[in-house]
């Protein structure tokens, strides 16, 4: 149980045919790989592609949220036993793990969902996750996987995520691979091509956005093509893909639970001098607050916007956004204290 945690996210479109039917091949492949790599790291699978074996047992699918659910109840036993079988000739059991915000949002139920890992771990059973789509609604849904892969990985404290895509990794503007990324910034982002698969929910972007909370989280996160030889291998070496580079710092666990699996309701825009304070470890107090984007209340957690509303921090209130508003002229009003806000 000492071993370090790897989590391994398979995006639909690098796992599924062009007809969008599980491609077995591509599966085998994969497990083939993580067979080579279960005895260094307790290992965390996140694997899209259920809503695609699924949907051809809907009639006239046209992708509604009622199709996709009905199609993600037909697809993740499918999905499962296609794992299953090709983990079969390994002697790799699996389980499954279907997630929903609630796991993440609630810190009992987080420890809850770690210590069964734990368990499995204990077993040489790798979990095999993806969103509890059925139930899940859309308001509380995850983004995508890569949030649902980052969560997890964030959450159980994992020395690499690798984000496996149908692309072989981050691209400049002349098309070639981007090998190393010391800092996810503005720039790289602008890299990113907007569009995102027929197949699948994230694009480039998503995956950036979460590879930046990750490596913020001090966890190193490398973007590669499913496909590509040897890929799952090659990505540990980082002799494929694009490698993002973790920051240094020692991050307690509550706060990488705070900073990544808190449910967000809330976000403020703040002053040059708030966002100057928040780095230097203070306090938010009312007075550096230009105003409240999205309301709170005391004890949820909400995002913290320089002017530009780029996000900042985030952070669990100690006071409502409508006593914030209510008393502007106590400026020494504290809206967060410094222990319970994370600087992104």
């Amino acid at each position: 149980m000492n071993k370090p945690i790897l989590v391994l996210k398979l995006g639909t479109a690098s796992i599924t045919t062009t007809k969008g039917e599980l491609d077995e091949q591509v599966i085998a492949d994969v497990t083939r790989q993580v067979a080579e790599i279960a005895k260094d790291y307790r290992l965390i699978i996140v694997s899209s592609g259920a809503v695609a074996a699924g949907k051809k047992y809907i009639k006239n699918y046209k992708g509604k949220i009622a199709e996709r659910k009905a199609a993600a109840s037909i697809g993740n036993p499918l999905l499962l036993g296609t794992y299953s079988k090709h983990f079969l000739p390994y002697n790799i059991s699996i389980a499954q793990s279907l997630c929903e915000r609630q796991h993440f949002s609630n810190r009992k139920q987080f420890l809850q969902l770690k210590e069964t890992y734990e368990e499995l771990w204990k077993n040489g059973v790798i979990p095999i996750a993806n969103e509890n789509d059925v139930v899940s609604s859309l308001e509380l849904k995850f983004s995508d996987n890569d949030e649902l892969a980052t969560l997890l990985g964030v959450g159980f404290g994992a020395s690499v995520i690798l984000l496996g895509t149908s692309v072989p990794g981050v691209l400049d503007r002349e098309g070639k691979v981007i090998e190393r990324i010391e800092s996810i910034n503005n720039d790289i982002f602008s890299l990113a091509d907007k569009n995102k698969s027929d197949l699948g929910l994230g694009g480039m972007i998503s995956k950036l956005t979460f590879a930046h909370l990750a490596t913020v989280m001090g966890i190193k996160v490398v973007i590669f093509g499913v496909r590509s030889t040897n890929g799952i291998l090659n990505a540990i070496k980082e002799s494929t893909g694009t490698v993002c580079m973790p920051k240094e710092g020692n991050v307690s666990a509550r706060n990488k639970w705070l900073a990544s699996g808190s449910l967000v309701t809330g976000r403020v825009k703040v002053d040059d001098g708030a966002c100057e304070a928040i780095r230097k470890r203070k306090s938010l107090l009312a007075v550096g607050v230009l105003e409240v984007i999205e309301k709170f209340s005391d004890g949820e957690i909400f995002e913290i916007t320089d002017k530009e509303q780029h996000i900042i921090a985030v952070a669990r209130a100690k006071t409502s956004s409508q006593k914030m508003i209510e008393n502007l002229k106590q400026h020494n009003l504290e809206i967060a204290n410094a222990s319970d806000i994370v600087i992104l």
